[in-house]
């Protein structure tokens, strides 16, 4: 008897997460039908994609829909009649730092759009949503480590987790039957040192930043796995209805400052040949440590790759960049790294412009940028054993995940949903400075829809699991690109764990995206 074929749908193929699951699903054993969102006007990409697939497109296996994914249309032709839709489209930066409007369109509107496709389908497919790291925000070593259900405190100015935090909700209050929400970690992917040398980004990296790296192809081996299991099995437990961190092996757990060192290695150099310590933010950055790494680990078995690994792909791949080493490092320097840093996106023209709310973000202040040491034995480096303030530290015990502590979300965590109480809810919404409204409450019942009150008086309605499980908790950057953390951690006590280990408890700083963001979304738009 002929074995059902699995229909799964695919947005982002063309990225560098898609590529490598449209590998691996391509891969499989399972008799799969595969549909893929691809924008029109991405006639390069989709030239490329065509090609690799030829075969499966002509046998039928594969099918290309042309569309946007903020088009209900499109997108209704992309998931009619499947089983599986892995949304992976997403808009990063820095392309949403160019183009926002973008952003909001791909990040946010897209995912409301496909949740509300999923939502009325007969029967409705089963959605794995990728969210992101970026919505834990800026951590030091102070909490190096995260788990789900930490503080979403996404860094300000940055439109992609701001974005990605409003669609990852639309999923966990959705009507759809099955879906799961995995958090990708920094990701390694054969583009990555191209994408790093057009803009400014670079210099938001700072260089004692948690990363945790995964690679892309690791990626697509969970993705593969995921699909393969829960038709083998006919369901996973445990995994459905859930949000994940999408973690990594622990040797590919290291710093902002030692992942540029890893990537100059390839042209016979070091961060410190390139940078000097003043280049880059010091704060408002997205990295972290997962505490939680093998709860898919567990389930799946995707970890494969290491930073090592990657690195050596990289040079077997491209070993045009082991032509840089015969070149004076001051030369690059000059005309690639102080190029950059002329770039819109870079500390310096922030400087050079007077943008000091971003001064403010990244720094603490125009007087704490000028401040910053351009001698790299004047900055503490984590990785060689100094902490921000210069102090020894014993970095090798902070890496062992055994130094991990859990947040306090003012209940008690380690509690199973089966036994989440009313108290429960309570609790964790005084712990943000608001309450819970609704006063009614079936012990467990942790998809029940339950109104809640924030510390400004202002309600919304979210799920128990959102709130306690997945770390949801409405302020204004779920509706508007306003990030006013400093005022909200003084009643908050879940933010100011982490917020005010960065951040002086006598900052007043609300940033917000001026009338020239605006009209720059404005004018996109037409």
């Amino acid at each position: 008897m002929e074995q059902k074929k699995i229909s799964v749908a695919v947005t982002g193929a063309t990225g560098n997460m898609g590529q490598a699951v449209l590998e691996q699903l391509t891969a499989s054993q399972l008799p799969l039908l595969l549909r893929v969102l691809v924008l029109p006007d991405d006639k390069k990409r989709a030239k490329k994609l065509k090609k690799r697939y030829a075969a499966l497109i002509r046998a039928g296996k594969l099918q290309i829909v042309y569309g946007n994914l903020a088009d209900p249309t499109a997108v209704q032709a992309l998931i009619a009649g499947t089983d599986y839709v892995v949304n992976l489209a997403a808009v990063i930066p820095p392309l949403s730092d160019q183009k926002p409007a973008l952003a909001v369109e791909c990040n946010q509107v897209g995912a409301d759009v496909l949740v509300s496709a999923i939502e009325r389908a007969q029967p409705q497919p089963k959605l794995i949503h990728i969210s992101t790291v970026a919505l834990y925000g800026n951590r030091d070593e102070k909490h190096l480590w995260a788990r789900v259900g930490d503080p979403l405190l996404v860094s300000p100015y940055d439109v992609y987790s701001a974005t990605k935090l409003r669609g990852e909700l639309r999923v966990l209050e959705s009507g759809i039957e099955h879906w799961a929400v995995l958090r990708q970690s920094a990701m390694l992917h054969k583009n990555m040192l191209a994408d790093n040398l057009k803009d400014g980004l670079m210099f938001h990296t700072c260089f004692n930043a948690p990363l945790e790296w995964v690679t892309a192809h690791d990626s697509g081996v969970l993705i593969a796995h995921i699909i393969e299991r829960d038709v083998r099995d006919g369901g996973v437990e445990g995994f459905w209805k859930r949000v994940f961190n999408i973690g990594a092996p622990a040797r590919n757990r290291i710093t902002g400052y030692e992942t540029y060192n890893e990537g100059f290695r390839l042209i016979g150099g070091s961060a410190k040949n390139f940078f000097s310590p003043d280049y880059n933010a010091v704060r408002n950055f997205h990295g972290v440590w997962f505490a939680d790494a093998d709860r898919l680990e567990t389930l799946f078995s995707y970890q494969r790759q290491s930073t090592a690994d990657y690195w050596a792909e990289i040079r077997r791949t491209h070993r045009y960049y082991s032509l840089a080493k015969i070149v004076p490092k001051a030369l690059i320097r000059r005309l690639v790294i102080e190029h950059l840093r002329k770039d819109a996106n870079a500390p310096a023209y922030w400087k050079k412009h007077g943008e000091t709310g971003k001064l403010t973000a990244f720094f603490g202040g125009e007087a704490q940028y000028d401040a910053q040491p351009s001698r790299w034995e004047d900055f503490p480096l984590l990785c060689e054993g100094k902490e921000s303030r210069g102090e020894p530290v014993d970095y090798d015990a902070l890496r062992d995940i055994r130094s991990a502590t859990a947040l306090d979300y003012g209940f008690d965590a380690e509690k199973a949903d089966a036994d989440i109480t009313i108290d429960d809810l309570r609790a964790a919404a005084a712990a943000h400075g608001g309450a819970l409204v609704t006063e009614n409450f079936k012990t467990g019942d942790m998809y029940a829809p339950v109104e809640w009150r924030t510390q400004d008086g202002e309600a919304f309605t979210a799920r128990p699991y959102s709130v306690l499980r997945a770390g949801h908790w409405f302020n204004r950057t779920y509706k508007e690109n306003v990030w006013e953390f400093d005022r909200l951690a003084r009643r908050d006590r879940v933010y100011a764990q982490i917020w005010y280990d960065t951040h002086a408890k006598d900052e007043a700083f609300v940033y917000s995206m001026d009338g020239a963001f605006r009209a720059k979304i404005e004018s996109e738009r037409e």
